[in-house]
């Protein structure tokens, strides 16, 4: 799909779609393929992006949280100053598998102060239950199900 202009387009589009008007300040997405699907709908929504990256990847200070995946430890890093307590945000990834990244890029956000609006992924593994992570009062949109 990231080799087809219209595809890309659609499918960031579509990701954007749902936070449009809604006082959105940045998106932030989550390393790697995040920054290529989260950049565009900064950019589709007249906002700034903030990349959140593995560990000591940033240049600056960081604040960080550590967490499981199904085959080790991660961990996620902000640069400090990247968002004013209250910015409001939209999260945006690739693909939720089984919501451990995106449950712990939620708790970063808020530990530095972000309101998260929402998120948004091109892709939802149903299979592996990853929504069950999310909380049910904030917004998750899954452009495909499989």
């Amino acid at each position: 799909m990231l080799a087809d202009s219209q595809a890309f387009a659609e499918c960031v589009d579509a990701l954007a779609a749902p936070w449009r008007g809604m006082r959105i300040e940045a998106v932030c997405g989550i390393e790697a393929r995040g920054f290529i699907f989260g950049a565009a709908v900064a950019r589709t929504l007249g906002v700034g992006f903030v990349p959140l990256r593995k560990a000591g990847k940033l240049p600056a200070a960081t604040r960080g949280i550590g967490f499981k995946l199904e085959y080790g430890d991660a961990r996620l890093e902000i640069h400090v100053d990247a968002l004013a307590r209250g910015t409001r945000v939209v999260l945006v990834d690739d693909v939720l598998a089984t919501g451990g990244t995106l449950a712990a890029a939620l708790e970063l956000l808020r530990e530095v102060g972000a309101d998260v609006a929402g998120a948004a992924v091109v892709v939802e593994l149903g299979f592996l239950h990853g929504r069950a992570r999310w909380p049910v009062d904030v917004p998750l949109l899954a452009l495909l199900h499989c």
